[in-house]
Protein backbone atom coordinates (compact mmCIF):
# COMPACT_ATOMS: atom_id res chain seq x y z
CA UNK A 1 0.00 0.00 0.00
CA UNK A 2 3.04 2.64 0.52
CA UNK A 3 4.27 1.60 -2.65
CA UNK A 4 1.23 2.34 -4.22
CA UNK A 5 0.69 5.74 -2.11
CA UNK A 6 3.93 6.96 -3.21
CA UNK A 7 3.41 6.45 -7.05
CA UNK A 8 0.28 7.95 -7.10
CA UNK A 9 2.04 11.26 -5.48
CA UNK A 10 4.72 10.93 -8.36
CA UNK A 11 1.70 11.01 -10.79
CA UNK A 12 0.19 13.40 -9.21
CA UNK A 13 3.28 15.60 -8.89
CA UNK A 14 3.68 14.90 -12.59
CA UNK A 15 0.39 16.14 -13.36
CA UNK A 16 0.74 19.09 -11.31
CA UNK A 17 3.71 20.25 -13.37
CA UNK A 18 2.51 19.37 -16.57
CA UNK A 19 -0.33 21.82 -15.68
CA UNK A 20 1.48 24.22 -15.04
CA UNK A 21 3.83 24.05 -17.68
CA UNK A 22 1.07 24.13 -19.80
CA UNK A 23 -0.63 27.08 -18.05
CA UNK A 24 2.70 29.16 -18.86
CA UNK A 25 2.67 28.20 -22.59
CA UNK A 26 -0.79 29.56 -23.17
CA UNK A 27 0.00 32.44 -21.53
CA UNK A 28 2.57 33.06 -23.68
CA UNK A 29 0.16 33.12 -26.46
CA UNK A 30 -1.74 35.26 -24.39
CA UNK A 31 0.75 37.63 -23.46
CA UNK A 32 2.38 37.67 -27.14
CA UNK A 33 -0.90 39.03 -28.66
CA UNK A 34 -1.65 41.73 -25.63
CA UNK A 35 1.18 43.13 -26.11
CA UNK A 36 0.73 43.41 -30.30
CA UNK A 37 -2.95 45.15 -29.58
CA UNK A 38 -1.46 47.01 -26.58
CA UNK A 39 1.46 48.51 -28.73
CA UNK A 40 -0.72 49.00 -31.92
CA UNK A 41 -3.32 51.09 -30.01
CA UNK A 42 -0.96 53.22 -28.82
CA UNK A 43 0.96 53.88 -31.92
CA UNK A 44 -2.45 54.65 -33.75
CA UNK A 45 -3.75 56.99 -30.58
CA UNK A 46 0.31 58.69 -30.59
CA UNK A 47 -0.33 59.49 -34.05
CA UNK A 48 -4.13 60.56 -33.80
CA UNK A 49 -5.16 58.29 -36.54
CA UNK A 50 -9.15 58.85 -37.07
CA UNK A 51 -11.88 56.15 -35.98
CA UNK A 52 -10.49 54.80 -32.99
CA UNK A 53 -13.02 53.53 -31.43
CA UNK A 54 -13.78 51.25 -34.61
CA UNK A 55 -10.12 50.38 -35.29
CA UNK A 56 -10.14 48.91 -31.71
CA UNK A 57 -12.93 46.52 -32.03
CA UNK A 58 -11.36 45.23 -35.51
CA UNK A 59 -8.41 44.75 -33.20
CA UNK A 60 -9.68 43.25 -30.85
CA UNK A 61 -11.55 40.79 -33.64
CA UNK A 62 -8.15 40.32 -35.71
CA UNK A 63 -6.30 39.30 -32.04
CA UNK A 64 -8.78 36.98 -30.93
CA UNK A 65 -8.42 35.19 -34.58
CA UNK A 66 -4.38 35.24 -34.17
CA UNK A 67 -4.65 33.88 -30.68
CA UNK A 68 -6.57 31.27 -32.03
CA UNK A 69 -4.23 30.40 -34.71
CA UNK A 70 -1.29 30.45 -32.26
CA UNK A 71 -3.25 27.74 -30.43
CA UNK A 72 -3.41 25.62 -33.17
CA UNK A 73 0.19 26.15 -33.63
CA UNK A 74 0.62 25.13 -30.16
CA UNK A 75 -1.56 22.16 -30.34
CA UNK A 76 0.88 21.14 -33.48
CA UNK A 77 4.08 21.35 -31.48
CA UNK A 78 2.90 20.20 -28.00
CA UNK A 79 1.94 16.31 -30.32
CA UNK A 80 5.23 16.63 -31.15
CA UNK A 81 6.61 17.83 -27.80
CA UNK A 82 8.60 14.32 -27.36
CA UNK A 83 10.75 14.69 -30.49
CA UNK A 84 14.28 15.76 -30.47
CA UNK A 85 14.92 19.41 -30.97
CA UNK A 86 15.90 19.59 -34.27
CA UNK A 87 12.32 18.35 -35.27
CA UNK A 88 10.55 20.45 -33.01
CA UNK A 89 12.00 23.66 -34.43
CA UNK A 90 12.12 23.06 -37.89
CA UNK A 91 8.59 22.01 -37.55
CA UNK A 92 8.09 25.18 -36.14
CA UNK A 93 9.40 27.02 -38.63
CA UNK A 94 7.60 25.75 -41.17
CA UNK A 95 4.08 25.45 -39.53
CA UNK A 96 4.72 29.46 -39.04
CA UNK A 97 4.25 29.96 -42.93
CA UNK A 98 1.00 28.71 -43.04
CA UNK A 99 0.49 30.83 -39.97
CA UNK A 100 1.61 33.74 -41.39
CA UNK A 101 -0.58 33.80 -44.51
CA UNK A 102 -3.30 32.63 -42.67
CA UNK A 103 -3.05 36.07 -40.02
CA UNK A 104 -1.97 38.25 -42.84
CA UNK A 105 -4.75 37.63 -45.19
CA UNK A 106 -7.35 38.02 -41.59
CA UNK A 107 -5.84 41.08 -40.90
CA UNK A 108 -6.06 42.33 -44.72
CA UNK A 109 -9.24 41.55 -44.78
CA UNK A 110 -10.29 43.63 -41.41
CA UNK A 111 -8.32 46.63 -42.10
CA UNK A 112 -8.10 47.07 -45.99
CA UNK A 113 -10.74 44.79 -48.23
CA UNK A 114 -14.39 45.15 -45.33
CA UNK A 115 -15.14 48.53 -45.38
CA UNK A 116 -11.68 50.50 -44.85
CA UNK A 117 -12.33 53.07 -42.39
CA UNK A 118 -8.63 54.68 -42.68
CA UNK A 119 -7.74 56.99 -45.50
CA UNK A 120 -4.17 54.59 -46.46
CA UNK A 121 -6.19 51.79 -46.40
CA UNK A 122 -8.94 53.06 -48.62
CA UNK A 123 -6.37 53.92 -50.93
CA UNK A 124 -4.99 50.34 -50.72
CA UNK A 125 -8.57 48.78 -50.80
CA UNK A 126 -8.80 50.82 -54.26
CA UNK A 127 -5.54 49.95 -55.58
CA UNK A 128 -6.21 45.73 -54.79
CA UNK A 129 -9.36 46.62 -56.61
CA UNK A 130 -8.30 48.19 -59.58
CA UNK A 131 -5.28 46.05 -60.21
CA UNK A 132 -7.69 42.74 -59.08
CA UNK A 133 -4.21 41.55 -57.11
CA UNK A 134 -4.51 41.10 -52.81
CA UNK A 135 -1.70 38.44 -53.45
CA UNK A 136 0.75 41.57 -52.71
CA UNK A 137 0.06 42.95 -49.61
CA UNK A 138 -0.73 39.60 -47.84
CA UNK A 139 2.55 38.09 -48.94
CA UNK A 140 4.69 41.21 -47.93
CA UNK A 141 2.54 41.51 -44.36
CA UNK A 142 3.10 37.91 -44.17
CA UNK A 143 6.70 38.40 -44.08
CA UNK A 144 6.81 40.88 -41.43
CA UNK A 145 4.56 38.86 -39.35
CA UNK A 146 6.59 35.60 -40.50
CA UNK A 147 9.60 36.64 -37.66
CA UNK A 148 7.01 37.65 -34.72
CA UNK A 149 5.04 34.73 -34.59
CA UNK A 150 8.76 32.25 -35.36
CA UNK A 151 10.06 34.08 -32.45
CA UNK A 152 7.35 32.83 -30.31
CA UNK A 153 7.40 29.32 -31.85
CA UNK A 154 10.88 29.17 -30.86
CA UNK A 155 9.84 30.45 -27.51
CA UNK A 156 7.33 27.70 -27.36
CA UNK A 157 10.06 25.22 -28.30
CA UNK A 158 12.55 26.71 -25.54
CA UNK A 159 9.98 26.67 -22.68
CA UNK A 160 8.50 22.50 -23.71
CA UNK A 161 12.41 21.24 -23.75
CA UNK A 162 12.63 23.07 -20.53
CA UNK A 163 9.71 21.08 -19.29
CA UNK A 164 11.18 18.33 -20.93
CA UNK A 165 14.29 18.64 -18.77
CA UNK A 166 13.07 19.19 -16.08
CA UNK A 167 10.48 16.39 -16.16
CA UNK A 168 13.91 13.91 -16.50
CA UNK A 169 15.22 15.65 -13.49
CA UNK A 170 12.44 15.06 -11.59
CA UNK A 171 12.56 11.12 -12.72
CA UNK A 172 16.24 11.07 -12.19
CA UNK A 173 15.92 12.48 -8.55
CA UNK A 174 13.34 10.36 -7.84
CA UNK A 175 15.06 6.96 -9.30
CA UNK A 176 18.56 8.07 -7.24
CA UNK A 177 15.86 8.39 -4.04
CA UNK A 178 14.77 4.84 -4.44
CA UNK A 179 18.44 3.62 -5.79
CA UNK A 180 19.52 5.29 -2.28
CA UNK A 181 16.66 3.48 0.08
CA UNK A 182 17.06 0.28 -1.65
CA UNK A 183 21.01 0.23 -0.97
CA UNK A 184 20.29 1.07 2.84
CA UNK A 185 17.55 -1.34 2.74
CA UNK A 186 19.66 -4.36 1.32
CA UNK A 187 22.95 -2.96 3.74
CA UNK A 188 21.17 -3.57 6.75
CA UNK A 189 19.60 -6.94 6.17
CA UNK A 190 23.23 -7.45 5.53
CA UNK A 191 23.36 -7.07 9.29
CA UNK A 192 20.92 -8.50 10.82
CA UNK A 193 21.55 -12.28 9.79
CA UNK A 194 24.73 -11.71 11.16
CA UNK A 195 23.75 -10.82 14.34
CA UNK A 196 21.41 -13.13 14.52
CA UNK A 197 23.58 -16.19 13.90
CA UNK A 198 26.38 -14.91 16.42
CA UNK A 199 23.51 -14.63 19.16
CA UNK A 200 21.70 -18.16 18.54
CA UNK A 201 25.19 -19.89 18.46
CA UNK A 202 25.70 -18.15 22.09
CA UNK A 203 22.50 -19.57 23.19
CA UNK A 204 22.87 -22.90 21.84
CA UNK A 205 25.71 -22.81 24.38
CA UNK A 206 24.12 -22.21 27.19
CA UNK A 207 21.32 -24.48 26.43
CA UNK A 208 23.98 -27.08 26.43
CA UNK A 209 25.94 -26.13 29.48
CA UNK A 210 22.68 -25.97 31.06
CA UNK A 211 22.50 -22.01 32.15
CA UNK A 212 18.72 -22.29 31.66
CA UNK A 213 18.24 -18.86 33.38
CA UNK A 214 20.47 -17.05 31.82
CA UNK A 215 19.65 -18.59 28.31
CA UNK A 216 15.81 -17.03 29.41
CA UNK A 217 17.45 -13.88 29.94
CA UNK A 218 19.16 -13.91 26.54
CA UNK A 219 15.90 -14.72 24.64
CA UNK A 220 14.05 -11.98 26.30
CA UNK A 221 16.74 -9.01 25.48
CA UNK A 222 16.99 -10.82 22.16
CA UNK A 223 13.01 -10.62 21.53
CA UNK A 224 12.80 -6.97 23.09
CA UNK A 225 15.73 -6.05 20.30
CA UNK A 226 14.20 -7.81 16.99
CA UNK A 227 11.04 -6.80 18.29
CA UNK A 228 12.60 -2.87 17.98
CA UNK A 229 15.15 -3.17 15.13
CA UNK A 230 12.10 -5.46 13.06
CA UNK A 231 9.41 -2.82 13.40
CA UNK A 232 11.68 -0.06 11.98
CA UNK A 233 12.13 1.26 8.84
CA UNK A 234 15.18 0.57 7.76
CA UNK A 235 15.61 3.92 5.61
CA UNK A 236 14.21 6.15 8.31
CA UNK A 237 16.84 7.08 11.40
CA UNK A 238 15.87 7.07 14.77
CA UNK A 239 16.80 9.20 17.83
CA UNK A 240 20.14 8.35 19.33
CA UNK A 241 18.83 7.82 22.42
CA UNK A 242 16.62 4.72 20.71
CA UNK A 243 19.91 3.87 18.99
CA UNK A 244 21.76 3.43 22.81
CA UNK A 245 18.71 1.60 24.07
CA UNK A 246 19.29 -1.01 21.38
CA UNK A 247 22.65 -1.26 21.68
CA UNK A 248 22.01 -1.61 25.94
CA UNK A 249 19.98 -4.64 24.80
CA UNK A 250 22.76 -6.33 22.78
CA UNK A 251 25.66 -5.92 25.08
CA UNK A 252 22.98 -6.99 27.70
CA UNK A 253 22.54 -10.33 25.63
CA UNK A 254 26.59 -10.38 25.21
CA UNK A 255 27.23 -9.89 28.95
CA UNK A 256 25.02 -13.24 29.30
CA UNK A 257 27.54 -15.06 27.34
CA UNK A 258 30.45 -12.91 28.54
CA UNK A 259 29.85 -12.17 32.71
CA UNK A 260 33.20 -12.15 33.30
CA UNK A 261 34.90 -10.37 30.71
CA UNK A 262 32.52 -8.26 29.33
CA UNK A 263 31.69 -4.10 30.48
CA UNK A 264 30.01 -1.61 29.26
CA UNK A 265 30.59 2.05 29.20
CA UNK A 266 27.69 4.50 27.87
CA UNK A 267 29.29 7.99 27.94
CA UNK A 268 26.27 10.19 25.87
CA UNK A 269 25.80 13.80 26.06
CA UNK A 270 22.31 15.13 26.91
CA UNK A 271 21.86 17.41 24.54
CA UNK A 272 22.73 15.13 21.71
CA UNK A 273 20.02 12.51 22.61
CA UNK A 274 17.16 13.53 20.04
CA UNK A 275 20.24 13.69 17.33
CA UNK A 276 18.45 11.17 14.23
CA UNK A 277 21.14 8.52 13.58
CA UNK A 278 20.63 5.97 11.16
CA UNK A 279 18.84 2.75 12.88
CA UNK A 280 21.29 -0.32 14.06
CA UNK A 281 24.41 1.60 12.43
CA UNK A 282 26.67 1.33 15.84
CA UNK A 283 25.29 -2.48 16.04
CA UNK A 284 27.94 -4.01 13.82
CA UNK A 285 30.88 -2.30 15.49
CA UNK A 286 29.60 -3.42 18.93
CA UNK A 287 29.75 -6.74 17.57
CA UNK A 288 32.93 -6.33 16.00
CA UNK A 289 34.27 -5.22 19.54
CA UNK A 290 32.83 -8.28 21.07
CA UNK A 291 34.11 -10.61 18.16
CA UNK A 292 37.87 -9.25 18.28
CA UNK A 293 38.28 -7.87 21.57
CA UNK A 294 35.95 -9.27 24.28
CA UNK A 295 36.17 -13.02 22.81
CA UNK A 296 39.85 -13.70 21.91
CA UNK A 297 41.08 -12.34 25.46
CA UNK A 298 40.13 -13.44 29.56
CA UNK A 299 41.08 -10.68 30.89
CA UNK A 300 37.57 -8.16 31.35
CA UNK A 301 37.35 -6.17 28.60
CA UNK A 302 35.59 -2.49 28.16
CA UNK A 303 33.02 -1.80 25.54
CA UNK A 304 32.71 1.88 25.35
CA UNK A 305 30.22 3.63 22.99
CA UNK A 306 30.55 7.59 23.33
CA UNK A 307 28.63 10.42 21.37
CA UNK A 308 29.03 14.23 21.81
CA UNK A 309 27.81 17.06 19.58
CA UNK A 310 30.16 20.24 18.21
CA UNK A 311 29.94 22.44 15.25
CA UNK A 312 26.99 20.88 13.39
CA UNK A 313 28.51 17.31 14.10
CA UNK A 314 27.16 14.75 15.51
CA UNK A 315 30.61 12.52 16.96
CA UNK A 316 29.72 8.80 17.51
CA UNK A 317 32.40 6.52 18.62
CA UNK A 318 32.99 2.73 19.71
CA UNK A 319 35.83 1.58 21.29
CA UNK A 320 37.53 -1.46 23.21
CA UNK A 321 40.52 -2.29 25.15
CA UNK A 322 41.02 -5.39 23.73
CA UNK A 323 44.51 -7.24 23.82
CA UNK A 324 44.39 -7.25 20.02
CA UNK A 325 42.92 -4.89 17.37
CA UNK A 326 39.07 -4.99 17.48
CA UNK A 327 38.64 -4.60 13.81
CA UNK A 328 41.84 -6.76 13.09
CA UNK A 329 38.79 -8.35 10.26
CA UNK A 330 37.99 -5.18 8.88
CA UNK A 331 42.18 -3.50 8.82
CA UNK A 332 42.46 -6.48 6.49
CA UNK A 333 39.58 -5.88 4.78
CA UNK A 334 37.54 -8.68 5.85
CA UNK A 335 35.14 -7.07 8.38
CA UNK A 336 31.90 -7.16 6.78
CA UNK A 337 29.86 -5.04 9.29
CA UNK A 338 32.38 -2.42 9.70
CA UNK A 339 32.61 -1.54 5.67
CA UNK A 340 28.21 -1.96 5.70
CA UNK A 341 28.28 0.79 8.45
CA UNK A 342 30.63 3.00 6.16
CA UNK A 343 29.14 2.29 2.98
CA UNK A 344 25.78 2.98 5.07
CA UNK A 345 26.76 6.51 6.27
CA UNK A 346 27.93 7.42 2.73
CA UNK A 347 24.67 6.39 1.04
CA UNK A 348 22.53 7.82 3.65
CA UNK A 349 24.52 11.19 3.84
CA UNK A 350 25.91 11.56 0.11
CA UNK A 351 29.40 12.06 1.40
CA UNK A 352 28.75 14.28 4.22
CA UNK A 353 29.38 11.90 6.87
CA UNK A 354 32.96 10.11 7.86
CA UNK A 355 33.74 6.77 8.88
CA UNK A 356 37.39 6.43 10.64
CA UNK A 357 38.55 2.97 12.19
CA UNK A 358 41.88 1.59 13.66
CA UNK A 359 43.95 0.59 16.17
CA UNK A 360 44.46 2.64 19.99
CA UNK A 361 47.77 3.13 20.89
CA UNK A 362 47.35 1.52 23.97
CA UNK A 363 45.92 -1.56 22.87
CA UNK A 364 42.08 -2.26 21.48
CA UNK A 365 40.38 -0.76 18.47
CA UNK A 366 38.18 2.41 18.21
CA UNK A 367 35.83 3.38 15.19
CA UNK A 368 34.64 7.29 15.13
CA UNK A 369 31.76 7.85 13.09
CA UNK A 370 30.75 12.04 12.31
CA UNK A 371 27.56 12.44 11.02
CA UNK A 372 25.72 15.73 9.80
CA UNK A 373 23.77 17.13 13.12
CA UNK A 374 21.06 19.73 12.83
Amino acid sequence: MRYKSCMTNSTSDRGTEAQRDRRTLLLSILGFWLFYFAVNTLRWAIEGSPHQLEMIERRCVVTLLGMALTYLLHLLLRRLARQQMRVLVTVAFLATVPLSLAYATINYAAFDLVFPIDPTHEEMADFTKKHNSMITPIIESALEWYYFLAAWAVLHVALSYAARVREVERIAARYRAEAQTAQLRALRYQINPHFLFNTLNSLSTLVLRARNDEAEQMITNLSAFFRASLTADPAEDVPLAEEIRMQQLYLGIEQIRFPQRLQADFDIAPEVAEAAVPGLILQPLVENAIKYGVSRTSRPVTVAIRAHGAAGKLHLSVEDDGDGPAGEGAVNGHGVGLRNVCDRLAARFDGAAECHYGPRPEGGFRVELTLPWA
